[in-house]
């Protein structure tokens, strides 16, 4: 492990079923949005299927593919439907 981590912020239901609103994340090097879903899933099983949720990355809405780095800010929460 190289000590690199990401600030994950969670938000709205996605809060109240791992049972807190931030946390840090230990990353090594360069990896996608659906691979931190993917690793979501499985530490928080209550999430499943982690693959819904939604990611926005240093504060833009990012795509599963979007890259995460070291040092960025990811927020997870559930899809959003208006009408």
């Amino acid at each position: 492990m190289n000590g690199a981590t990401i600030n994950l912020l969670y938000f709205a239901r996605v809060a109240e079923l791992v049972g807190k609103r931030t946390e840090t994340w230990p990353v090594q090097g360069e990896s996608t949005g659906a691979q931190l879903l993917a690793e979501l899933g499985e530490r928080y099983p209550q999430l499943e299927p982690a693959t819904r949720l939604k990611l926005a990355i240093n504060q833009t809405h990012a795509k599963p593919t979007a890259a995460i780095r070291a040092g960025d800010e990811v927020a997870v929460f559930e899809p959003v439907t208006g009408g």
